[in-house]
């Protein structure tokens, strides 16, 4: 029994675009293509940089700061015994990834910590302390009387002085 349904333009356009960004199949049906999802905050005097790397192994992941640009990458391998039988399905991405960020004039690349635990790759950045920011105090100039008011007339400015009492 066939079942007919309306046709839904904009459905089918969200269809195709997750199928198009699920990742490329490679050979044995595992997805490839993994990119971890990246958390960057800055406090007052270091720069944190989280990657969601579950299943990466410290020895498969490398960080590399050149020029003022921070590179994470490495590979999450898929490690799997084909001796079951039945259908598998493999729906969590695998292979190699690299992700790289601008950092600030102010970080000190000579002093970078990684940390990987839980899944979670933890890359601290520390600031230089002469690149914080220093706040300039604005001095007001006392005036001595008013200035004088200006009019105009026939196209010529006037100054008129009030007189003092």
């Amino acid at each position: 029994m066939a079942i007919l349904s309306r046709w839904d333009p904009f459905n089918e356009m969200q269809r195709l675009t997750d199928q198009l960004f699920r990742g490329w199949t490679g050979t044995g049906g595992e997805m490839q293509n993994f990119a971890p999802a990246v958390d960057i905050y800055e406090d007052e005097g270091i720069i944190t940089v989280q990657a969601q790397v579950p299943g990466v192994k410290a020895e498969d992941v490398h960080i590399d700061v050149e020029n003022n640009v921070l590179t994470i990458s490495g590979e999450r391998k898929l490690e799997r015994e084909d001796k079951r039988e039945g259908y598998h399905r493999i729906e969590s991405s695998y292979g190699s990834f690299t992700r790289s960020f601008v950092l600030p004039e102010a970080a000190d690349s000579e002093k970078v910590e990684a940390n990987l635990s839980d899944g979670v790759l933890t890359v601290r950045i520390p600031k230089r302390p002469e690149a914080a920011p220093k706040r300039i105090e604005v001095k007001a100039k006392e005036q001595k009387g008013e200035a004088p008011k200006i009019e105009m007339q026939r196209g010529q400015a006037v100054e008129q002085k009030e007189e003092q009492k």
